[in-house]
């Protein structure tokens, strides 16, 4: 079956409708029944179609986690738009996004923030991405293959961090590239009690934690208690 822009339009809405829906189920939890809406609209407007294989277009609006190949899943709708709400992303920011998959979180951060740096370990899933953020007309995200874990010096510190694969500790590299003001969506711990953990440093430098929700994400890999594979 063919779909077109307007069905793909129309199950967007649709999965938008359902992320309002179960933002008002865990508001105790997240501390608001609403998401923002700088976050909302850009989760109604990225074509997540686009970002994912083909055979799985019709399911891409499905409010589910998805298999985008090498083991790895794009997240499920509702747990990208939490994160990117919980950044609270603004035109001018620099974001640092640990785990790239096929680009639709990096798409979603590059409508709202200046300027995307985006790290993937495997480099199947970083050419993939690449192409089809490029196919979106998307200029303002940088690549890297390889380890997040360390972040990415060379452009630090970032306004804002997001990691989409859990480490069982929050990496210390990313604490450090994180700026004072700065706030980082991280799940963390492990793989059987992982949490959603939002990270803000304050002016002085000082780093409080708030846990959100239990979620289930992949190990971040080159954790310092594994060995580093190559990508």
């Amino acid at each position: 079956m063919s779909l077109n822009a307007e069905h793909f339009e129309k199950l967007r809405q649709h999965m938008v409708a359902e992320i309002t829906a179960e933002t008002i189920f865990v508001s105790g939890r997240i501390g608001k029944a609403a998401l923002g809406q700088r976050a909302m609209q850009a989760i109604g407007k990225v074509p997540r179609h686009e970002f994912v294989p083909a055979e799985l277009q019709p399911y891409a609006y499905a409010n589910v986690p998805l298999p985008i190949g090498c083991d790895k899943t794009i997240s499920q709708p509702f747990i990208v738009a939490l994160m990117t709400d919980m950044l609270e992303l603004n035109p001018k920011d620099s974001v640092l996004e640990i785990g790239t998959g096929l680009g639709y979180q990096a798409a979603i951060l590059a409508e709202l923030a200046h300027k995307v740096y985006s790290i993937e370990i495997i480099e199947e899933l970083a050419e993939q991405a690449r192409m089809r953020l490029t196919r979106q007309r998307y200029r303002n995200i940088e690549f890297k293959v390889g380890n997040g874990y360390y972040g990415w010096p060379e452009h630090a510190p970032f306004d804002k961090i997001i990691v989409t694969a859990a480490p069982d500790l929050i990496p210390g590299a990313l604490l450090q590239q994180l700026k004072p003001g700065g706030r980082m969506a991280i799940p963390t711990g492990l793989p059987e009690d992982q949490q959603l953990v939002l990270v803000e440093k304050d002016r002085s430098g000082s780093v409080t934690t708030r846990q959100m929700l239990p979620v289930r994400f992949s190990q971040l890999e080159g954790t310092e208690s594994q060995p580093t594979r190559g990508s």
